[in-house]
């Protein structure tokens, strides 16, 4: 509820660009009574000087100046009391809309707010993410930089490509089928030693690569010298040539190994870099009876291999099924000869059968010519008919015995 003071400083009218507040109407009202006051009392005194009928008149004046006064208060009472009730109607109106506004606002700040924790929520998983995949990146950089530090370790280096090539051959060939660090005849331990079926000589398998000359290629690449690119491909060149020669001497054994060696490359851009710029070692190693193989081909290689080894397995257990086939020829012909001794008592049993059931028709007529009492003048007699009976009983006698004998 607004006080007095708040109430007169209230606008309550306008005109044009004007506009008057309560209070102002009030002061305005006052003033024009005062004026009203003033001139009645200008007039009374006027009036004073002149007749005493004008005093009366005068009196009668201010009489109704005095009336006119009290409704003119009547009339601003009225007017300010309605301007309370107006003033009292406006505040509840803005009171119910402020509460509107703050009951949306509220809402709608609420609802920003679990927007803003779930996007909240959403960026955090993100960075999250952001945060393993960065783990693993910096994992990764620090595995790119042991392999590099591997990689520019001799000792090593060749370790590394010869844990690709055993991994390679181990998992292509089965236990048995190769070596690692086998000692020749000679005294030398290549890298690997695939042995080949039916006593064919063994496979060499070399994983000591020059990979610090090659390295010197990609460093010489980036110099501002132009003359290091061609020396390091000069020393590259070199090294390589020295390792073919090796292989070719410390590894090439007539009836011991087979008359070509694999040179492993533990890299298929280095294999295509010395097949696309280098064509003069591919041809060297190839007059030395040595081949370079990158890990895609000694893959292939170990496949083709692991073919002629189980061919080879196949051949050897071709003996045994011809073993295993001959006994069961053997079985087979033991079942047809039983096959046809049972034919053979079947047959017998089927003439029993045939003459025993000869005889019963005899034996059925006979007593069919008894029951009409029909005896011809070629009866036999009974001692026949008795040795007739006789021999059918041991005939179905015999009969029983090969059956018996049968399902023996």
């Amino acid at each position: 509820m607004q006080s007095f003071s708040d109430l007169l400083a209230a606008p309550v009218a306008t005109f044009g660009a004007m506009s008057l507040t309560l209070g102002q109407l009030i002061w305005i009202a006052g003033a024009l009574v005062a004026i009203i006051v003033a001139a009645m009392a200008y007039a009374l005194w006027r009036a004073s000087r002149g007749k005493a009928s004008a005093a009366l008149e005068a009196e009668a004046r201010l009489a109704e100046i005095t009336r006119a006064q009290s409704e003119m208060q009547g009339r601003i009472g009225t007017l300010a009391e309605v301007f309370s009730n107006r003033q009292a109607e406006l505040n509840k109106a803005i009171s119910e809309r402020l509460d509107g506004m703050t009951s949306r606002l509220g809402t709608s700040i609420a609802e920003q707010t679990k927007s803003t924790h779930e996007n909240l929520a959403r960026l955090q998983e993100r960075l999250a993410v952001i945060d393993s995949a960065q783990n693993n990146i910096q994992s990764l950089a620090g595995q790119v930089v042991q392999l590099q530090h591997i990689l520019s370790n001799k000792q090593t280096r060749g370790a590394f490509g010869q844990s690709r090539m055993e991994a390679i051959v181990a998992d292509g060939l089965p236990h048995g089928a190769y070596e690692f660090q086998a000692t020749l005849s000679n005294n030398y331990r290549p890298d690997c030693l695939v042995k080949m079926p039916n006593g064919q000589p063994s496979l060499v398998i070399d994983a000591k690569f020059p990979l610090e000359s090659w390295n010197a290629i990609r460093a010489a690449s980036e110099s501002e010298n132009p003359e290091a690119p061609k020396q390091a491909a000069q020393n590259f060149r070199r090294d390589v040539e020295v390792h073919i020669k090796a292989i070719a001497e410390k590894y090439l054994i007539n009836g011991e190994t087979q008359e070509t060696a694999f040179m492993f490359v533990p890299s298929e851009s280095i294999f295509a870099e010395i097949h696309e710029n280098f064509e003069a070692l591919v041809q060297r190693a190839h007059r030395a009876r040595v081949v370079i193989v990158s890990p895609s081909l000694l893959m292939l290689s170990i496949q083709v291999i692991q073919a002629v080894l189980k061919d080879a397995r196949m051949r050897e257990q071709a003996h045994l099924i011809q073993g295993e086939v001959i006994r069961l020829m053997e079985d087979v012909s033991r079942l047809d000869d039983r096959v046809r001794k049972l034919k053979g008592h079947f047959d017998l049993t089927n003439k029993d059968i045939d003459q025993i059931l000869t005889s019963t028709d005899k034996v059925t007529r006979r007593g069919a010519k008894i029951e009409a009492l029909e005896f011809g003048e070629a009866q036999a007699s009974p001692e026949a008919e008795e040795k007739r009976l006789k021999a059918a009983d041991s005939r179905t006698g015999q009969l029983r015995l090969r059956v018996v004998e049968d399902e023996g």
